[in-house]
């Protein structure tokens, strides 16, 4: 097996340890937007996508240019319109942006990145071949700090590390896993830049495994490319990423509510009766999630059967209608594996669906379910075949589509696909699958966003609406402890609805404390789904009182942050900036943290992930910043570790000084969900100064509704100091949509004296004080235009 290599070497020595001393510079050539650089043993292709963000390729001689990837959606700009430059010295090339420029050294050759002025990464030996592998060296600072290489839990820091590319899940796991069901060929640098090699083939990515400053990244062919992505700060890296690789869509508004979920309901009658029981319990729910019951009575032996047991259900379509009446979506479970002995077999094979043997023969193989071939998402038939069946499950009033065992779970290298092998294949397998069903949607049901629950992807799934959870995980305190860093990384890798089976999946294993800390914890991630082996049940409703009524709270917690959340889930479609962030985008101290971590930009969030935790150690980002305990108002300041104490009813949660807040009723589902009233939390502090934030709002369920002009964004600017503070409210209504009368009930933190004054654009306005907030009604105006002035 050959592998490639991309192999970053400390920058310190780069001048040293000049690029390979047998490659010879030829000639340069500025083709349009390309840079053509012809060197002894092949030719670079240097070409800018923007200011920020830079693609270079190599092919060695006797190779051709292969342009299709998996990732890359951006067009690569025109380098007159980025006012590019090419300035040959002599014995040097710059081929600059207004950020990046690719500096050239023509003897010893050498390749290096600048951004703004600033060394960023710079090849070292260039590529290389060797025996049995394909070599491309970079150089790395003594002190980089290194995140990426997808879903793992081995620190935030994750130099020093050796990862494979190969999605694998790891049943079971629990504080610690080097390989889990999403790798991703991307590093992203304390410096500030990321690079994502271009390849979805298997491979190795080495974050400096041998201490020596090495940074390797091998895989078994393909493209030798890789883009440079550079900005100021880390939210740049994050937009500039995502642009490059295409960005989330915003999901189903019912997606942030909660999920009735377990391995699993057997029948029918037991999955209404579950609804009802939430509904009973006044517990919000959202959605109900079938594992693999539904098509089969044995978890053995009926896998890809993809078509409901009637014994068990016997009447899906009143199942699901009967259950959208009540506000509650059905979610099925799907995987791409069909078994020899499932209904669906001779079906699959007759119309060509299967991957192969070498002779064109369905390739069969056993694993835990049985006996089984694997649809052919690399075929017009297989995906033809497979996006008929959904197609098929949604007439039946299915709503969401949980694919699972996408790595795909077992996938033997000699298997062929209709592209290439397993193994050239397998990375992207899941990636495909949710883009099988997104361009299903995006052709047949335009006007609806899909939900696409997806075990494995890879870099750029992210724009197929692919949310991702973190495997079968532990029900131990080291399964939780995992889940932050896991979410955090993956965020910053452009999959930002990273979550977890909340309350952990593996194991029968009863720990009220562990439930409760964990979905306290789900509060504050991007998607509330308890999920679990069904002996101890991961519901809500089937816990003892104290345990279900602590999660009863943390349900309505999440139920009432909805317009807080939907608003950061908008901004990441927007920017890419993900909803939980480490604390590394604000705060160098905290580089290494993700026991503490922000959601969204106005709350810092410290999960209790120690059994019997009586204290906490938070550090509060930011020298002079200021943050408040969400719930009791204590003030806390920035660049300052403290240890605070915790309670049974919460996690300790912040607030930051200046922040606005948006929250709702608490509703029995996100069908009765209303922005007509909003109560909106504004934390008051004298050092706050200007801040700024926004509520939006659609109908939840169109897609692409903020392009369409169908929505409503708020924007709340603040301005404080001692004297005072004053709020404004803009109110931008979608060319498409009816302006929406919106009240406000606003509640104002930590004013510690009684206001002498308090008006509204210019008018006065009843309040009132006491305890440190002031409270006042704002009548419900369309598209509200208001200023409020408090004069303390």
């Amino acid at each position: 097996m050959k592998y490639f290599k991309f192999a970053l070497l400390a920058l310190a020595s780069q001048a040293a340890l000049a690029q390979n001393a047998d490659r010879h510079f030829v000639s340069a050539t500025r083709n349009q937007n390309t840079l053509e650089i012809t060197v002894s043993d092949g030719k670079y292709l240097i070409k800018p996508y923007s200011a920020t963000v830079v693609e270079t390729t190599f092919i060695p001689n006797g190779e051709r240019f292969d342009p299709a990837s998996h990732a890359v959606v951006l067009a690569p700009a025109a380098a007159t319109a980025l006012n590019a430059t090419l300035s040959d010295r002599g014995v040097s090339l710059d081929f600059a942006t207004p950020g990046i420029t690719v500096h050239v050294e023509k003897q010893p050759f050498r390749i290096s990145y600048i951004y703004k002025g600033q060394p960023l990464v710079a090849e070292k030996r260039g590529y290389i071949r060797g025996a049995g592998n394909e070599t491309i060296e970079f150089a790395l600072d003594g002190d980089e700090a290194l995140y990426g290489a997808g879903a793992r839990a081995v620190g935030m820091n994750r130099r020093g590390n050796r990862f494979q590319l190969y999605n694998k899940a790891n049943y079971g796991y629990g504080n610690r896993s080097e390989l889990m069901n999403f790798t991703i060929p991307m590093a992203l640098s304390s410096k500030k830049y990321a690079l994502h090699f271009d390849n979805p083939q298997i491979g190795y990515l080495d974050f400096d495994s041998r201490k020596d400053g090495t940074l390797s990244y091998e895989t078994i062919g393909g493209r030798k490319t890789y883009q440079v992505v550079a900005g100021d700060k880390w939210e740049d890296i994050m937009a500039g990423y995502t642009s490059l690789t295409g960005r989330q869509p915003l999901p189903p508004r019912w997606a942030f509510g909660n999920f009735a979920s377990r391995f699993g309901y057997h029948t029918e009658a037991e999955t209404r009766a579950v609804v009802d029981k939430f509904i009973e319990e006044k517990i919000p729910v959202d959605a109900v999630v079938l594992d693999l019951y539904w098509f089969g009575k044995e978890v053995k032996g009926t896998m890809g059967n993809l078509a409901w047991d009637k014994d068990s259900f016997p009447n899906p379509r009143g199942m699901t209608a009967d259950l959208a009446k009540k506000g509650v979506k059905t979610v099925v479970i799907t995987e791409p594996f069909v078994l020899t002995t499932s209904s669906r077999w001779q079906d699959a094979v007759n119309a060509k669906a299967l991957a192969t043997t070498r002779d064109g023969k369905p390739y069969t193989y056993d694993f835990f379910f049985g006996n089984t071939g694997l649809i052919d998402l690399y075929r017009p038939e297989g995906r033809e075949w497979f996006w008929n069946i959904y197609k098929s499950l949604k007439a039946d009033g299915v709503t969401g589509w949980w694919g699972d065992l996408g790595e795909p779970e077992v996938h033997p290298s000699a298997l062929q696909h209709g592209t290439g092998s397993a193994d050239q294949v397998h990375n992207i397998y899941g990636h495909d699958w949710a883009r099988l069903i997104a361009e299903g949607y995006a052709k047949e049901f335009p006007q609806e966003r899909p939900f696409i629950l997806m075990r494995a992807g890879y870099s750029g799934s992210q724009r197929f609406g692919l949310i991702p959870w973190s495997g079968d995980v532990s029900r131990s305190w080291g399964g939780l402890q995992s889940q932050m860093e896991i979410a955090l990384q993956m965020g910053m890798q452009g999959l930002a609805y990273m979550h977890s089976d909340l309350g952990g999946f593996a194991s029968p294993v009863l720990d009220d404390e562990l439930y409760v800390r964990w979905l306290q914890y789900g509060v504050f991630q991007p998607v509330f789904r308890p999920h679990a082996q069904e002996e101890v049940p991961a519901e809500a409703v089937f816990r003892e009182p104290r345990t279900k009524a602590l999660a009863r709270d943390a349900i309505r917690l999440r139920y009432a942050m909805l317009p807080y959340n939907y608003t950061a889930a908008f901004e990441n479609s927007q920017t890419g900036i993900p909803l939980m962030r480490p604390i590394l985008f604000e705060d160098a101290e905290g580089a290494g943290l993700s026991s503490t971590y922000l959601w969204g930009d106005s709350f810092l969030v410290a999960p209790i992930t120690e059994p019997g935790a009586a204290r906490k150690e938070v550090y509060f980002p930011n020298k002079g910043s200021v943050w408040f305990d969400f719930y009791t108002d204590k003030r806390h300041r920035g660049a300052i570790t403290e240890v605070v104490s915790t309670v049974p009813d919460h996690i300790p949660v912040f607030v930051r000084a200046g922040a606005f807040v948006p929250m709702a009723k608490v509703v029995q589902t996100t069908r009765d969900y209303s922005t007509q009233q909003i109560d909106l939390h504004y934390y008051y502090d004298p050092l706050a100064g200007a801040t700024s934030g926004k509520l939006y709002d659609d109908d939840g369920a169109t897609a692409n509704a903020y392009e369409q002009g169908k929505y409503q964004l708020v924007r709340f600017n603040g301005a404080a100091d001692a004297k005072g503070f004053e709020i404004a409210i803009a109110t931008e209504t979608g060319k498409a949509v009816q302006a929406q009368a919106r009240g406000y009930k606003l509640v104002v933190h930590n004013v510690v004296a009684r206001p002498r004054t308090v008006t509204l654009d210019g008018k006065p306005l009843a309040f009132t004080w006491a305890k440190g907030r002031m409270e006042a009604s704002l009548p419900a105006r369309s598209a509200m235009q208001a200023k409020l002035v408090v004069i303390l």
